[in-house]
């Protein structure tokens, strides 16, 4: 049971820091029921890490646990201020509500903990990038921080920023500094509290919207606490567990994995022993359209994980700020309204750039629904955009876009001919339509969800009446416009990045992963509408419940296999599978992170991405020569940065000239020198002995297998 103690150190750490910014927090959300609860945790974390990036950014050293609390203090004192002036207005407090949030995101937050301790480990996948960016912003003094996998060098003595969307990551890091507990552990333990604030940010977004629509449409005096938490946590399934129709392969023979064959065409048993459950995310061929069951499955802190809470609080306030906008009052009276929504997508950028767009669109289709094509639109916009700008501006100066030019899926051939225009590309061969019944395997729950509320809609007008028009149900309608139209973007467009036949895969996953929030957020209130009609009713609920069954079967079958079997004793250090496997990498990397401070660079072998190379920069923060190659090209925008230091190493590591390796060391800054199984493995005339001679071995393993040299 060791890893209860850490889980519920951070568990309170994460809990202390929500209410000392919950004052703040329902001075946001005064019109919810549970006054924003669900979301002072998320803003908590987002507002610290923000005030120590500013810092950071300014190379003031505060990544440290005397500044972090000093802020957490004057938050506190500013909090107890807010706190007494509502005290004074507030008859009650929504209590039963808030306990049972905070009851869900316990319940949350220790499941996904006991998941993952059957299954610990920072292996596979990209799990190493993530790490090693975490470990390195641990390392830092400033911000942006360093390039675990691409060290200094004599055109750049300083060293390379990471160039990546590290704020979600800035924020894992920032809790495992205020916890004190091992990276290895809160790398999980950061998954963990996103699972927890993601379930309880979606049930008070779903809850809330029902509840204020039965309060200021419906103008009901008694509203049921049960019935409204009964859909709150049927969108928290939706959103963070459920799959899509994908499972309905389960009632058939399989598919090979690249090559799926239409369902009704192998229909047969049930048979789950043939289901793998990643093909969800990979069914139409040569893309990405993943969602958050998957993600808290396979456990990468990736930039559309780490920002799921802040999406999610993005929601609920970009509804806040639509209910509050009105034509007819002066624009000047909401600027701060405007401001804000810019300060959300500076942070929905700086830890996953795509999402910053997608939701910078949310709030532009929110100001023209309002004002129309008008002055006040472009204003409002202007100032939105102005604001995000200006509030990311430490991240966008050290960043370089990965995004070329945007590609036209399946052009002409006299486009073909064109190749470009402006921002546009036109690449021949290029072409990968989606057939329509894919889609509606992947979107066919959503889109029917889409389909039943026109009809609603249609039916309030044709009545007429108050329900007809309502902020509520413009808003939900708008989300799911919006979701359908960024699921057909990648039929017609795509973002230019370094893969040649995976070539939309990056916009139909980015731009899928929000369609799956944002849809099952409105599809779950769409499902409340439901049961306020009159005709086709049973109807309805009949087609949503059997959709909703494939829906929510997904993680039976995910979790399951990944953990298989769950009954493991529980371990949350992701590191022990290297004390198993690669023992002398595991006694290294804990020497260098107990004995080396800062960040000195390191010389440890290099090899592709998706490999067990770059581990030990990986899992101390210190940058080494060149990582992993496709990721460097990825961030880099040419294969060459990596490409052209990899003999460097070669040499390094096998050259007989002692003077030649002596400079190669001195141009590459290194400090420290790791010779393991690895290095051995793929240095076949690995030259040991004359490290003797360029520095001195300050560590061996037990087993004799690895060292660590200091170079002179």
């Amino acid at each position: 049971m060791d890893w209860l103690f850490p889980t519920f150190s951070w568990y309170f750490l994460v809990f202390i820091l929500g209410l000392l910014f919950f004052p703040l927090t329902k001075r946001l959300f005064s019109s919810f029921i549970d006054k924003g609860y669900a979301f002072s945790k998320t803003i908590a974390i987002l507002l610290l890490s923000y005030i120590v990036f500013v810092f950071g950014s300014l190379k003031i050293p505060v990544f440290n646990i005397s500044f972090i609390s000093s802020a957490a203090a004057v938050i506190l004192f500013i909090s107890l201020i807010f706190l007494t002036s509502w005290a004074k207005r507030s008859s009650s407090w929504p209590k039963r509500i808030i306990v049972f949030e905070e009851a869900l995101f316990i319940v949350s937050f220790i499941f996904l903990a006991f998941i993952r301790g059957q299954r610990p480990d920072i292996h596979g996948l990209e799990k190493f990038m993530d790490f090693g960016i975490i470990n390195s912003i641990l390392r830092s003094n400033y911000f942006p921080p360093l390039d675990m996998w691409l060290s200094s060098d004599s055109t750049n003595l300083s060293g390379y920023a990471v160039n990546y969307y590290y704020f979600g990551h800035l924020w894992s890091a920032l809790l495992i500094k205020l916890s004190g507990i091992k990276a290895s552990i809160g790398y999980n333990l950061s998954l963990a509290t996103i699972f927890g604030l993601s379930m309880t940010s979606v049930f008070s977004i779903c809850l809330n919207l029902i509840y204020l629509f039965k309060k200021n449409v419906l103008k009901l005096k008694k509203i049921k606490l049960f019935t409204l938490a009964l859909y709150g946590l049927l969108g928290a399934l939706i959103v963070n567990l459920g799959g899509n129709l994908h499972t309905i392969y389960l009632f058939t023979s399989g598919y090979p994995n690249e090559s799926p064959i239409p369902f009704w065409q192998i229909l047969s048993t049930f048979t789950p022993e043939k289901y793998w459950y990643p093909n969800a995310t990979r069914f139409i061929p040569f893309t990405i359209h993943e969602f958050p069951s998957y993600s808290f499955t396979v456990a990468d802190l990736h930039g559309h994980v780490l920002d799921i809470p802040f999406v999610l609080l993005t929601i609920s306030l970009f509804f806040l700020i639509y209910s509050a906008l009105k034509k007819s009052e002066n624009i000047k009276n909401y600027i701060l309204y405007f401001i804000f929504a810019g300060f959300m997508i500076a942070i929905l950028y700086m830890t996953n750039a795509f999402d910053g767009l997608i939701y910078f669109i949310l709030a532009a289709c929110i100001y023209l629904t309002i004002y129309g094509v008008s002055k006040k639109f472009l204003f409002s916009l202007l100032i939105t955009g102005f604001s995000a700008m200006l509030i990311s501006y430490p991240f966008i100066s050290n960043f370089s876009s990965f995004v070329s030019k945007i590609g036209i899926n399946c052009p002409s051939a006299s486009l073909s001919n064109i190749k470009n225009f402006g921002p546009f590309i036109f690449e021949a061969g290029n072409c990968q339509p989606s057939p329509a019944w894919m889609l509606f395997i992947l979107w066919g729950f959503f889109i029917t969800s889409f389909i039943i509320f026109i009809f609603i809609k249609l039916r309030d007008k044709k009545q007429g009446g108050l329900i007809n028009t309502n902020k509520i149900d413009n808003y939900a309608l708008l989300l799911m416009l919006i979701s359908t139209i960024f699921i057909l973007i990648p039929e017609f467009f795509y973002v230019k990045d370094i893969y040649p036949v995976h070539f939309r895969a990056n916009t139909m996953f980015k731009l899928g992963y929000q369609v799956f929030i944002m849809m099952g957020i409105a599809s779950t209130y769409v499902f409340f509408r439901v049961s306020l009609i009159k005709k086709r009713k049973a109807l309805f609920k009949a087609i949503f419940i059997f959709l909703l069954f494939f829906v929510l079967i997904y993680p039976f079958f995910s979790f399951s296999s990944y953990y298989h079997p769950i009954t493991k004793e529980v371990e949350l250090d992701g590191s022990l599978w290297l004390k198993k496997d690669m023992s002398e990498d595991f006694e290294i990397i804990n020497y260098l992170n107990k004995n080396i401070k800062d960040q000195p660079v390191i010389l440890e072998a290099q090899g592709d991405s998706y490999t067990d190379f770059a581990r030990i920069s990986s899992y101390t923060g210190l940058p080494t020569v060149a990582g992993w190659w496709v990721h460097e090209w990825l961030w880099r925008g040419s294969p060459d940065i990596v490409g052209k230091r990899i003999p460097d190493i070669e040499k390094i590591y096998e050259s007989d000239d002692i003077n030649s390796t002596l400079l190669l060391l001195k141009k590459y800054k290194v400090k420290y020198i790791v010779v393991s199984g690895l290095e051995k493995k793929k240095y076949k005339n690995l030259n040991e002995e004359k490290f003797n001679s360029l520095g001195t071995k300050i560590f061996e393993t037990s087993n004799k297998i690895g060292a660590v040299y200091k170079a002179k």
